[in-house]
């Protein structure tokens, strides 16, 4: 059985029931900090917090410890964000799989410093995606598989450099061993063409934003 890690942070997050649908009994779930409070949203409680925990109060945070929560909590003052720390612990549980959800809108810096961190070379090796039931964001340093529908807008972004030899499958404008290049837009909104869609690379960082047909 893949081990996955769920991460939820403390941004938007549009849709709790399909959040709540996502969790498998399994799973392992961690709150970086406030974001918290999306998972008790869902029904859940986490399995560590993680963060310097000023969005959470001392009665919550007293209440977690006593359903088995284990809180590891950092200073304000530190270098690293709540969501980078958060991901550093999911390590800690071998996953196969990290899923981040409540990563995306409301703070554009917040935004962009988590899809650098898709980039880390720490992570490499493990399936980490962030996902607010809209749309799921990726970094492809080899391979990577996306499932959804006909129709679904996938776009190709080349992360800082260009990136080369990339071959698709599935989609509607397929690229084969070619070069995506950062200051140009060749990548935005393709289409899957079925369930299932490929992308292959041989050498760079490829952001990979997949909008879904929300139902």
């Amino acid at each position: 059985m893949t081990r996955r890690v769920l991460i939820f942070a403390n941004g938007a997050l549009p849709n709790l029931e399909w959040a709540r649908r996502l969790l498998q009994p399994e799973d392992t779930l961690i709150g970086a900090d406030g974001g918290t409070h999306h998972l008790l949203a869902v029904g859940r409680f986490p399995h560590e917090v993680v963060g310097d925990l000023d969005s959470l109060s001392p009665a919550l945070l007293d209440e977690l410890q006593r359903q088995g929560t284990r809180i590891s909590r950092y200073p304000r003052e530190k270098d690293e964000t709540d969501l980078e720390l958060a991901l550093r612990h999911a390590l800690a549980y071998q996953p196969e799989v990290i899923r981040v959800l409540g990563a995306l809108g409301q703070r554009l810096d917040q935004t962009l410093a988590n899809l650098a961190l898709l980039a880390a070379p720490w992570l490499e090796g493990v399936d980490v995606r962030l996902d607010d039931g809209v749309e799921e964001v990726l970094m492809v340093q080899s391979e990577a598989v996306l499932s959804g529908r006909a129709g679904e807008t996938v776009s190709l972004i080349p992360w800082r450099m260009p990136v080369e030899g990339i071959s698709t499958e599935g989609l509607r404008w397929p690229l084969r061993e070619e070069t995506l290049y950062p200051e140009r837009t060749r990548g935005i909104s393709n289409e899957m063409t079925g369930a299932i869609a490929r992308i292959r690379i041989r050498a760079g960082h490829l952001l990979v934003i997949h909008r879904k047909e929300v139902s």
